[in-house]
């Protein structure tokens, strides 16, 4: 079975590194043009350029997912442009922490960050994938949305509510013959899984690598993943094999959840 995405047009958040970055890649292999989508325009424009056709074949966007009047224009300018096919809602996650001590504006920025700007994204793109008969929305969360995960406060409950929103709008969508579903990826190799060690590290006074063995336990094949091995989930998600797959959780977690 080949996975192609030739002629279509992805947008992909979060892509100037890690999990997004290499989503980016993914697609891009899959013949996909995309539009990458980060603050950081410098690491945009390094990715694009060593994307399969390079600056010509992609564009780039530097957007604050928490200013949401810009996520706003930038999308509609999207949206103008050209039909996106494939819509990848991706971006970083919280800051560490108890959920009792989290401040009420932490709260609302990871709102804003997560559910406003993806809400916003899917608003101004959908009208063009009805338009050509295709659609894909995939969020990247989190395995929290199954098992809440200690010391995510904020990012537990703005994951919930990602996953809530999704499921609500994949049967809105789906007589469309649009899809709507979710990657959770579980430790993966990248500078978030990073964050959050030095974090529990600092709070704990204990060693990182410490941390990381005691992680690693966790995980029945006995290593992280590849922020590829993410993307691979993504790329059969957006694929048109994937038509009747709608409104489900797909953990990448190499096993780690307990739950069914």
């Amino acid at each position: 079975m080949q996975l192609k995405l030739e002629g279509r047009r992805a947008v992909v958040c979060g892509a100037s590194r890690g999990i997004g970055r290499a989503i980016a890649g993914v697609l891009a292999d899959m013949g996909a043009s995309l539009t990458l989508v980060a603050r950081d325009e410098s690491a945009l424009a390094a990715v694009a350029a060593k994307l399969p056709g390079g600056a010509a074949q992609h564009a780039i966007r530097s957007v604050d997912f928490l200013d949401t009047e810009a996520v706003s224009r930038a999308f509609a300018d999207i949206a103008g442009e050209r039909p996106v096919h494939v819509l990848i809602n991706n971006t970083g996650g919280p800051a560490a922490g108890p959920v009792f001590e989290a401040r009420p504006e932490e709260f609302a920025d990871a709102f804003r960050q997560h559910v406003l700007a993806a809400q916003l994204a899917a608003q101004a793109l959908v009208p063009g994938m009805k338009k050509s008969q295709y659609g894909r929305i995939i969020n990247i969360i989190s395995t929290s949305v199954k098992e809440p995960i200690p010391g995510l406060g904020v990012s537990n409950t703005i994951r919930a509510a990602m996953a809530a929103w999704a499921k609500t709008l994949s049967r809105e969508l789906a007589p469309a013959g649009i899809t709507v579903n979710n990657v959770l990826p579980g430790f993966t190799s990248t500078e978030r899984l990073d964050y959050l060690f030095r974090q529990r590290a600092q709070k704990s006074g204990g060693d990182i690598e410490e941390i990381e063995r005691a992680a690693l336990a966790q995980v029945p094949t006995g290593r992280f993943a590849r922020p590829e091995e993410i993307a691979w989930a993504v790329g059969f998600l957006a694929s048109p094999q994937a038509a009747y797959v709608n409104g489900v959780n797909v953990p990448v977690d190499g096993g780690r959840m307990a739950s069914l």
